[in-house]
């Protein structure tokens, strides 16, 4: 490793930390970084000085400037909870000044912007780590664990639903907003990762919100499989469903059921292809296969947890993370190419690091902008 900080790791007991942003995300980050015995946090860092001493309580030091972050030698790390747009810079200027970088979901926001972080990490020598927290939950490790091993079979197909009652979100659309976490955990669920080539993408506005607020993605699989992605910010229900086929066994993860977050059903459709009379033809016979259904057991823990877990070692074994900068690259790579099809569909131009297509303003009736944290 290089870098001004990277001489620090392994000579204390602890690594050093500074969360940039104390907004929706940032209070989680600083939570689980104080929990653990890995990391000592050294500076919240938020615009909104209030905020950040909220978030900080009384023992950490706060700042509203990105500079005193990057000039403070027992930093060894950095964890980026700011708005997408704002990822890129704050993750350049931090990769240079030798700190190692946790950013939220997305990466960045557009494809060039991730790859100039990927690459700076890699020539640095520091750890890139998008937080990806989905696939630190013990439900998305046993997903992992099963498909890997062979237990589903061949995956031929994977539906997921994330949809509810949501707001507006005044800068991205719902792919942007809801996509990113199926999106990242296909890519470390499914053997390859993500597929990032034939990408299909629709988006409806009913509501004239200027942006799609239904939105589906269509990903292909080998072996003619299919990957299905359905996000919606107006459903009255709220909904988190994966389902993943496979030839041997499908595998239904329900998020909002605590009781049995994952059932295995040794069910399926089976094809039998054989030769008539001897001659050159075939003939297809179709069974259906109906076996029991089991859930796994599952520990409980804190996804967070483990993904700050996870950051030290990687930091420490000088190795890239589980979810490291190129899976977030990859889910980056989907939602671009997503965006480009809906500005084709609306006959606009897709603009990369608008994160949404070109389009009518918001009606004076939609949802008020949030208020979101920024940074020096």
């Amino acid at each position: 490793m290089s870098g001004s900080s990277s001489s620090t790791v392994g000579s204390r007991g602890r690594l050093g930390v500074a969360v940039i942003g104390a907004g929706y995300w940032g209070p989680n980050l600083v939570r689980n970084f104080g929990g653990s015995a890995d990391w000592d946090v050294r500076l919240v860092c938020d615009l909104d000085l209030e905020r950040a001493r909220k978030v900080a309580g009384p023992h950490i030091e706060v700042t509203d400037s990105v500079q005193r972050v990057l000039d403070d030698p027992s930093v060894d790390a950095v964890a980026i909870a700011t708005p997408a747009r704002t990822h890129h810079g704050i993750a350049l200027e931090a990769l240079r000044a030798g700190k190692h970088v946790l950013v939220e979901k997305p990466l960045a926001d557009s494809v060039a912007s991730g790859r100039a972080m990927v690459d700076l990490a890699e020539a640095q020598g520091l750890v890139l780590m998008t937080d990806h927290t989905y696939c630190y939950t013990p439900a998305v490790q046993k997903m992992r664990e099963l498909v890997v091993t062979g237990e589903l079979g061949q995956v031929h197909f994977v539906d997921s639903v994330r949809i509810n009652l949501g707001l507006v979100q005044p800068d991205i659309d719902v792919l942007w907003d809801l996509a990113p976490h199926d999106l990242a955990i296909l890519d470390f669920v499914l053997p390859g990762g993500l597929p990032t080539t034939g990408i299909g993408a629709t988006g409806a506005d009913p509501i004239g919100a200027g942006r799609a607020c239904v939105g589906h993605l269509t990903l292909p699989l080998p072996e003619d499989g299919l990957a299905h992605v359905h996000v919606n910010w107006l459903s009255p229900t709220k909904i988190r469903q994966m389902v993943i086929g496979g030839s041997r066994r499908t595998l239904v993860w329900d998020d909002l059921n605590p009781q049995q977050r994952l059932s295995i059903y040794d069910r399926g459709v089976d094809l039998a292809r054989t030769s008539v009379g001897g001659s050159d033809r075939t003939a297809s016979s179709v069974s259906y296969r109906l076996g029991d259904t089991w859930s796994p057991a599952l520990p409980e823990r804190e996804a967070l947890g483990s993904m700050v877990t996870e950051f030290a070692a990687a930091v420490r074994e000088g190795r890239p993370a589980l979810t490291d900068g190129r899976s977030g690259l990859r889910v980056l790579e989907v939602l671009e190419q997503a965006s480009h099809r809906l500005a084709a569909q609306a006959g606009t131009t897709y603009d990369a690091g608008a994160m949404v297509p070109a389009g009518p303003s918001p009606s004076p009736s939609a949802a008020p902008e949030p208020v979101l944290e920024g940074v020096r």
